[in-house]
């Protein structure tokens, strides 16, 4: 087997409804409870319409600028997986355009985020199917590999591994563990609750916010009234 250019098989997927129960959760508080140690970065942003994305990670590790290990990614998801790949963090070239999503969409397919460019920005902003990528180009891919589909791969030093918990909002891109999504899940149950409390008293004009003058005084800020 050529490491480097080789597809493996996904020994283990987050389930079905472990990723429906994190639908109802913002990454935001996932990320806290992950104590915020855990980020695709700030470039990989939604490029499509609007909606989060949830599933089991679909690996891809491409040579930059080519797509070609994508197309058999697509071929072997089923229903419900994120494609992840790290094409390097490249624009010179888009890796997916509006006939991959098309793809996509009709295999049902939960998503896909790259690490790289994509093409036919407006047909992908025009519809609902999750996209994260890094930026826009309309300069085509190449086809020639190498690449290796379900390998771990690493995007601003998040590590992702088949078969982990993919999510995506708004505010950016998270894995979770495959071991630890029970517990993730829990926590940040708690930490949205808390929220809702906190929105809730704020609200209610009764917001306690006296932690603040604690902790300025804790830290021995001058001036303070």
């Amino acid at each position: 087997m050529t490491v480097g250019f080789r597809i493996l098989p996904r020994s283990r997927e987050v389930g079905a409804e472990a990723v429906a129960r994190f639908r109802a959760l913002p990454v935001a508080n996932v990320s806290d409870v992950m104590a915020r140690m855990t980020a695709a970065g700030p470039r990989l942003r939604p490029m499509h319409g609007g909606g989060g994305m949830a599933g089991p990670a679909l690996t891809v590790k491409t040579r930059p600028g080519d797509n070609l290990m994508i197309h058999k990614a697509i071929a072997l998801a089923r229903p419900g997986d994120v494609i992840v790949v790290d094409g390097g963090g490249d624009l010179t070239n888009a890796l997916i355009g509006e006939l991959m999503l098309a793809q996509m969409v009709r295999r049902g397919l939960g998503g896909i985020a790259l690490n790289g460019a994509i093409r036919d920005s407006a047909a992908i902003r025009a519809q609902g199917f999750p996209v994260f990528a890094a930026g826009v180009t309309h300069r085509g891919p190449y086809k020639d590999g190498p690449g290796e589909i379900n390998v771990p791969i690493a995007i601003d030093g998040m590590v992702i591994e088949p078969g982990d918990l993919m999510l995506g909002d708004e505010d950016g891109l998270l894995a979770v563990p495959f071991d630890a999504v029970a517990a993730v899940h829990a926590a940040a149950t708690e930490k949205a609750a808390a929220e809702a409390r906190q929105m809730a008293s704020i609200e209610a004009g009764t917001h306690d916010a006296a932690w603040v003058d604690a902790a300025l005084r804790r830290l021995g800020c001058a001036g303070l009234a």
